[in-house]
C-alpha cells in the first residue's frame, strides 16, 4: 500500500482535500480572514471556506491577483460571500491599516488564518528593517493577530462559538538556527542562512500559536489557537532557487501534494468539530503531529511573545 494513503485517528490522510476534511459541514454565520489567499494553498483555503459558507476576507498583497481569486470562486459558488482587503505582511504601517479597515467595519471574526509566507528568500531587509522571512512569516502575523485580538474576543463572547486562529507553519521549523531563535542576530546579514532563517520563522509560528493557547486558556477565552504543517507542495514558494523550483515542478508532483491536499489541515484544523476545544497543538495530514522540542519550549515561546511585542511596539 502506498503509506500516504493510510488514514489517521481523524479518519484522514496524506491524500485527503480541503473538500474532503470539511465535507457536510455548514459554515454559514462564520467569518474569517485568510492571509496570502491570491494563491496557492491560501486561495484554495478562501473557496473551500466559501464553499461551506464562511464569509470570507481574502487579506492580500496583490489586490488584482485577489480579484481573480474572488472572480473564478463567484463563478463557482455563486452565492459565495468573499471580500478582498489589501495587506502586505513586510509593512506593520499596512498590517495596521488593514487591522482598522476591518475592525471599522464592525463584523465580526471567528476564525483567523495566518498563512501568508515567503521561503527561502536571499537577505534582505523588510520596510521595517527586519530580516524578511522573520518579518513576513512571524512578525507581520503576529501583529495582525495582536490588533484583531479584541474583536475575536467579542465574537466568541457574543456569539457562544469559539473562535479559532490557525497559524500555518512548516516541518521546516525543524532546520532553524540552532539556538532557534537568534534574538540577537535576527538582522544580522554574517551567519545568515535561506533555510536556517525559514526555519527559524516557522518555529517562531508554532511557539505564538503555542503562547496564544496558554493566555487564552489562563484569561478563560473561547479561542483556540493551534499550528500546522500543510505538507510539501508544488507552490511559487520555492522561486529564490530555480533548480528546487524546477526539480519540485516536474519530478517533485509526483511525491508532493498538490494545492487542494495542502490546503486540507489549514481547513481541518479551521473547521472541523474534531478539533473543538483543541488548543496549542500542531497538526500535519489532517491529524495531531509531533513538532521539535523547541517549538514545544514554554520559555523560548515566552521570550518570543516578549520580543515581538517589543518589535510592533
Amino acid at each position: 500500500m502506498w503509506p500516504f494513503s493510510r488514514k489517521g485517528p481523524s479518519g484522514f490522510s496524506w491524500y485527503s482535500t480541503a473538500e474532503e476534511v470539511t465535507q457536510g459541514f455548514d459554515g454559514s454565520g462564520l467569518s474569517a480572514i485568510v492571509t496570502g489567499a491570491s494563491s496557492g494553498i491560501g486561495s484554495e483555503t478562501a473557496r473551500v471556506l466559501a464553499l461551506r459558507g464562511v464569509h470570507v476576507v481574502m487579506a492580500v498583497r496583490n489586490l488584482s491577483a485577489g480579484a481573480s481569486v474572488k472572480e473564478a470562486i463567484a463563478k463557482e459558488i455563486p452565492d459565495a460571500k468573499v471580500d478582498v482587503m489589501e495587506l502586505d505582511l513586510t509593512s506593520m504601517a499596512s498590517v495596521r491599516r488593514f487591522a482598522s479597515n476591518f475592525n471599522n467595519l464592525n463584523r465580526p471574526l471567528n476564525i483567523l488564518i495566518n498563512n501568508a509566507g515567503v521561503m527561502a528568500t536571499p537577505f534582505m531587509l523588510s520596510q521595517d528593517g527586519i530580516e524578511l522571512q522573520f518579518a513576513t512569516n512571524h512578525v507581520g502575523h503576529f501583529l495582525l493577530t495582536h490588533l484583531l485580538l479584541e474583536n475575536m474576543k467579542n465574537t466568541s463572547r457574543e456569539s457562544k462559538i469559539e473562535g479559532r486562529i490557525v497559524n500555518v507553519s512548516s516541518e521546516g521549523h525543524r532546520f532553524a538556527y540552532r539556538e532557534g531563535i537568534r534574538f540577537d542576530k535576527i538582522n544580522d546579514q554574517s551567519g545568515y542562512t535561506s533555510f536556517g532563517a525559514y526555519g527559524q520563522s516557522k518555529l517562531s509560528n508554532i511557539l505564538h500559536a503555542n503562547e496564544l493557547s496558554r493566555r487564552f486558556k489562563e484569561e478563560g477565552v473561547e479561542i483556540t489557537a493551534n499550528s500546522l504543517h500543510p505538507g510539501s507542495i508544488v507552490t511559487n514558494l520555492l522561486r529564490y532557487h530555480s533548480f528546487i523550483d524546477v526539480l519540485s515542478r516536474t519530478v517533485g508532483k509526483l511525491v508532493l501534494k498538490n494545492v487542494q491536499q495542502g490546503a486540507a489541515t489549514t481547513c481541518y484544523v479551521a473547521l472541523h468539530p474534531q478539533v473543538k476545544g483543541v488548543s496549542g497543538k500542531y497538526f500535519s495530514d489532517s491529524n495531531l503531529g509531533e513538532p521539535s522540542a523547541k517549538a514545544k519550549d514554554p520559555d523560548l515561546a515566552k521570550k518570543l511573545w516578549d520580543f515581538s511585542v517589543d518589535l510592533i511596539s
